[in-house]
């Protein structure tokens, strides 16, 4: 029983145990995936804010001016509003989408038994948060000039990083695990994702999905997640603790599952890279 007990001891324990020291090694991986990004080109870190900015301006021209798409919560500027929902998805699908090809990508590293492959999911989650900081100070620099206010719920804005963060890694060890045995399985997590974003409220608000769509965006964390963002940067409101702990259920189990199917599969990918 102690035994069965032993072996059902979360996979990434030894790993968060021993990670204060492998803060080093932790570092150098999320300042070379940041910079492998953008190596050789002349704007460098700046594509990672233009290419959003260049999405925002392209969607608020379609939904915002050529389909007159209002917005949420009260909010008069539709670019704010979308943004702001959009910031913390483009965190969960960057991460999750270069986790999935990310343990092929570093064959020669994890082919070595004293690597902690678990780690590279987790690397590629803080460089896409760099980003993130990035956008999310636009939004709060835009929020202060054209709504005149800075909310001090943004305290809790860390929370829902966290959130986001636990969701994107368990699901990228999935998904990065399977695509060593199973080399279709980012092609299918692209077609997933996007389904996945559309049932996400971030274009238009959820009193226009239809009546049968209202249970996927209540099966969604996702939507929990974008809801909090706008609160938090759009408004004074608090957060909905209730749904914040509902995301964070989710997240967690998530992240729990994702280790421990890692760490199942991680065994044999020695023998298939």
């Amino acid at each position: 029983m102690i035994g069965s007990l032993s072996a059902m001891r979360f996979p990434g324990s030894h790993f968060f145990k021993n990670l204060v020291e492998r803060r080093s090694l932790l570092f150098q991986m999320v300042r070379r995936d940041f910079e492998k990004r953008f190596i050789g080109s002349a704007a460098g870190w700046l594509w990672g804010v233009i290419h959003p900015i260049v999405l925002l301006l392209s969607w608020t021209f379609v939904f915002g001016v050529c389909l007159k798409q209002p917005a949420g919560d009260g909010i008069q500027n539709y670019s704010l509003w979308l943004f702001a929902g959009f910031l913390p998805w483009l965190l969960f699908q960057d991460t999750v989408m270069r986790s999935s090809t990310s343990i092929i990508e570093q064959t020669n590293l994890v082919k070595k038994t004293v690597f902690p492959s678990e780690i590279v999911p987790l690397s590629i989650f803080l460089s896409s948060l760099i980003h993130h900081g990035i956008g999310l100070a636009l939004v709060v620099g835009s929020v202060a000039v054209w709504l005149n206010h800075i909310s001090v719920m943004l305290v809790f804005l860390p929370i829902y990083m966290l959130v986001v963060g636990l969701f994107a890694v368990g699901i990228g060890w999935m998904v990065a695990a399977l695509q060593v045995y199973l080399r279709d399985t980012a092609q299918a997590l692209a077609v997933a994702i996007t389904l996945w974003f559309w049932v996400t409220p971030i274009f238009i608000t959820e009193d226009r999905y239809p009546s049968w769509s209202l249970l996927l965006i209540a099966a969604n964390p996702m939507a929990y997640v974008v809801r909090g963002y706008r609160a938090l940067l759009l408004t004074n409101r608090p957060p909905n603790f209730h749904e914040l702990a509902i995301a964070m259920v989710f997240a967690a189990v998530t992240f729990f599952l994702g280790g421990l199917f890692f760490r199942q599969l991680k065994r044999g990918f020695a023998d298939v890279l």
